[in-house]
């Protein structure tokens, strides 16, 4: 008979017997050794429905194809432009995937990015070698103007966007700012300076204590009572 021997949003450690039996099935950060499935590193356990993995409690950005993520900007070549994307991993923007309008060959390309900018982007490829190639030709891709950039633990940022966008909403209507997310760990935020703030902390808190359970009630309390 199998059996659950954890709660999810339980913070597991290395060799943890999670679950005894084949109904249960491993996913990333487990293993299964005979009919146990056993915790591989340290983390919160998350339970969906039938599916075990681990959620790392810190880590560094790992970049997958398809992630939006918020880079900057840190060299402009004759090709394109070269972007940090706060991981170990190297990232381009070419020419032909940075606009949708007619660049010549030539042209002084930081007229449309500089160095030190910000943008919103999609990584369009992660080459064996580990390189990435970005592209900006989608709605909401574009270079980021005012507010402020944070930046938080790539890990957390499942929580703080919340399932179907829940918790990132709440914050938005909490405190009027408009708020993009990066899953490389870099946030947007831009609204009155006091709202700015006020977004900045509760994403850090919803950071701190990403892995309590009931945190969506919890931040919602915090947000009510703080505006008494």
């Amino acid at each position: 008979m199998s059996k659950l021997l954890v709660k999810d949003k339980e913070v597991v450690v290395p060799g943890e017997i999670l679950a005894e039996g084949m109904d249960y099935l491993p996913s990333y950060g487990t293993y299964r050794d005979s009919e146990k499935i056993i915790c591989q590193r340290l983390g919160v356990a998350n339970i969906d429905g039938n599916v075990l993995k681990i959620v790392p409690l810190t880590g560094k950005y790992v970049p997958r194809r398809d992630d939006v993520i918020i880079g900057k900007i840190i060299d402009v070549s004759f090709s394109g432009w070269r972007v940090d994307t706060n991981s170990a991993y190297p990232a381009m923007l070419n020419v032909k995937d940075a606009t949708s309008s007619f660049i010549a060959k030539g042209a002084d390309l930081t007229r449309f990015f500089n160095l030190g900018d910000y943008i919103t982007t999609r990584i369009i490829n992660v080459t064996s070698q580990k390189l990435l190639d970005l592209t900006m030709k989608e709605p909401g891709l574009r270079k980021i103007e005012g507010g402020r950039i944070i930046k938080v633990d790539p890990n957390k940022v499942p929580r703080i966007i919340g399932k179907q966008g829940s918790m990132v909403n709440m914050i938005k209507d909490s405190t009027g700012c408009n708020i993009t997310v990066g899953q490389n760990g870099l946030i947007w935020l831009n609204g009155k300076p006091k709202n700015e703030i006020m977004a900045y902390e509760l994403i850090k808190k919803i950071e701190n204590e990403a892995h309590i359970s009931g945190l969506t009630d919890k931040i919602k309390n915090y947000i009510e009572n703080g505006k008494k």
